[in-house]
C-alpha cells in the first residue's frame, strides 16, 4: 500500500509541475489551452474554467496540455494557436516543462534543509559506508570502524585516511581499527580510481546533521541541485561513450524504488522526487522525436531556415518518436521484471 501511495505522490508531483510549466507559459504568451490534464485514461474529475477544461485521470503516469493548433491534426487557430505565435514563444512553452523540473529540486532541497537540517561529512576517521565490491569491503572493513592508524602512521582526521592511502600507493597496507571494544589490524590493497588515477579503497565518511539558516538552506539547495545535474550529465556521457554500463529503470523499477525510499522517511521520499525530477528534465531535453528536446530542435531549425515543416512531416516525426519511447519503455519494463 505504501508503494502505491508513494508512486502516486512522486509521479503526481512530477507530472503536475512539468505540465504546469507548459500551461502557464502558454497562457502568458497568449495561447489557448483547451485542456490541462493530469494522468492518462478515464477521467475521474473535470472542471471547466473559462476556456480551459481541467481534468484528473485514472493513471498518474503522465499528463498533457491540449494547446490549440499544436497537434498537426488540429485545425489552425490564426489568433491564439500554437503555430500562430513567434518562434521564441513556442520555444519557451516547449522548454518550460523541463525548466520547472529543474526548479522543483531546488525548492524541495530548500524545504528539507530548513526542516531537517543538512547532512555533512564528519571529520572523525569513522567509516560511514563501505562500498561493496571495492578493496575495503573485500578486506573486511565495516561501517562504524574507527581508523586508528594506516601503515603505522596515526590517523586523527578523515583527510588523514585519504592522504595515507595515496602516500602508500598500490600495495598491501595495514589498517589498525577500533571495532567496538577491540582493536584489530586489517590489510587492504587499494585499487586505482580510473577517473583520478589515484589509489582508493571505497569508503565514505560518516555524516552528521547541522541546522541551516534560510540563506544557508537556499545556497545549499542550489549547490546540491547543481552537483546532481553535473553528475547526471557525466553519467549520461559515460553511458553514451561506452565507459559505463547503461542502467535503465522502467515504471516498475521506479515504483519499487519509491516504495523502498518511502519506508526510510518522508524526507528521503522528497529527495527521491527531486532526483527523479532532474532525471525527467535531462531526458526530456534530449533531441529525440516526441520529447521536448526534439520538438525544440525542430522549432530551432525552423527559426534558422525560415521554413516550417509540413503537417505530414510533423506527424511522421511524432510517430517515430512515440514508437521509440514505447520500445524503450517495454525494454525497461522487461529489465525490471527480470532483475
Amino acid at each position: 500500500m505504501l508503494t502505491i501511495l508513494a508512486c502516486i505522490f512522486v509521479f503526481g508531483i512530477l507530472v503536475t509541475v512539468h505540465e504546469f510549466g507548459h500551461f502557464i507559459t502558454a497562457k502568458l504568451t497568449g495561447m489557448k489551452v483547451e485542456e490541462f490534464s493530469i494522468g492518462f485514461g478515464p477521467k475521474i474529475y473535470q472542471q471547466q474554467e473559462g476556456e480551459t477544461l481541467y481534468s484528473l485521470r485514472m493513471l498518474p503516469l503522465g499528463g498533457y496540455n491540449k494547446i490549440a493548433g499544436m497537434d498537426p491534426e488540429d485545425p489552425d487557430d490564426p489568433e491564439r494557436g500554437f503555430n500562430s505565435k513567434p518562434a521564441a514563444s513556442r520555444m519557451l512553452v516547449i522548454l518550460a516543462g523541463s525548466l520547472m523540473n529543474f526548479i522543483l529540486p531546488v525548492i524541495i532541497f530548500f524545504g528539507i534543509f530548513l526542516a531537517y537540517g543538512m547532512e555533512v561529512p564528519e571529520n572523525r576517521p569513522i567509516l560511514g559506508q563501505v562500498v561493496e565490491g571495492y578493496p575495503a569491503a573485500q578486506s573486511g572493513l565495516k561501517e562504524g570502524d574507527r581508523i586508528l592508524s594506516i601503515n603505522g602512521n596515526p590517523v586523527k582526521e578523515w583527510i588523514d585516511i585519504r592522504n595515507e592511502i595515496i602516500s602508500a600507493g598500490i600495495k598491501r597496507i595495514p589498517f589498525e581499527v577500533q571495532r567496538g571494544n577491540e582493536k584489530i589490524t586489517i590489510s587492504v590493497t587499494p585499487d586505482v580510481n580510473p577517473e583520478t588515477g589515484k589509489p582508493f579503497i571505497g569508503v565514505v565518511s560518516s555524516l552528521k546533521k547541522v541546522e541551516l539558516t534560510p540563506i544557508q538552506a537556499a545556497v545549499s539547495s542550489v549547490t546540491a541541485t547543481k552537483n546532481i545535474i553535473k553528475n547526471m550529465y557525466a553519467s549520461l556521457y559515460h553511458m553514451i561513450t561506452g565507459k559505463a554500463k547503461a542502467e535503465i529503470s522502467g515504471p516498475i523499477g521506479v515504483a519499487k524504488m519509491a516504495g523502498q525510499v518511502a519506508h526510510k522517511g518522508f524526507d528521503m521520499l522528497l529527495q527521491f522526487t527531486a532526483m527523479l525530477s532532474l532525471n525527467l528534465a535531462i531526458i526530456n531535453l534530449l533531441p529525440l522525436p516526441a520529447l521536448d528536446g526534439g520538438h525544440f530542435l525542430i522549432l530551432l531549425i525552423e527559426a534558422v531556415t525560415g521554413h516550417k515543416l509540413g503537417k505530414n512531416a510533423m506527424q511522421n516525426i511524432q510517430k517515430v518518436g512515440v514508437a521509440m519511447i514505447l520500445a524503450l519503455t517495454i525494454f525497461a519494463t522487461f529489465k525490471d521484471l527480470t532483475r
